[in-house]
């Protein structure tokens, strides 16, 4: 099994957003303290675990890579998201993307805020919830590495 990390790549705009919801919620819920105590208390709680949440999420990235072994490629972000795609359901890397294709329904945007690197396009649509997904997109640290590990596995089934 080879594992990809992505922790170098998506952490460090997530770590961002935590210091930016930090200060609303020192701010915000200090100045909403001295009109509506008991709303700012129930806010507070409501914040403060979705900060602990977030926090959880961004250091499960480097014990929970991506991994790719001869049957399944998992592309994860932590313990926040994961899809886990047959190998012989990969129709191969994209060469290029936009940012609308990136935003579409039907792509899996697990790079979050960071920019993707990488796109996964699936042979057929997989469905994950509500949603068919027909490619996902990642931020990896070796998108070079991925390709040729991807690119392997191809030649090899070919």
């Amino acid at each position: 099994m080879q594992t990809f990390a992505y922790h170098r790549s998506v952490a460090p705009m997530l770590w961002v957003l935590v210091g930016l919801a930090s200060i609303e919620f020192a701010v915000v819920h200090a100045l909403l303290a001295m009109w509506h105590p008991i709303v700012a208390i129930l806010l507070s709680a409501a914040t403060l675990a979705s900060i602990v949440w977030l926090v959880a999420g961004i250091r499960s990235f480097r014990r929970l890579p991506v991994t790719l072994d001869g049957e399944t490629l998992v592309m994860r972000a932590g313990t926040l998201k994961a899809i886990t795609v047959p190998v012989d359901r990969i129709a191969g890397l994209r060469e290029s993307w936009d940012a609308a294709f990136v935003k579409r329904r039907t792509t899996l945007n697990l790079a979050f805020i960071a920019y993707p690197n990488v796109v996964v396009d699936l042979v057929v649509p997989q469905s994950t919830g509500r949603r068919s997904i027909g490619a996902v997109a990642h931020r990896l640290d070796d998108p070079a590495a991925f390709a040729a590990a991807v690119e392997q596995l191809r030649v090899r089934d070919d």
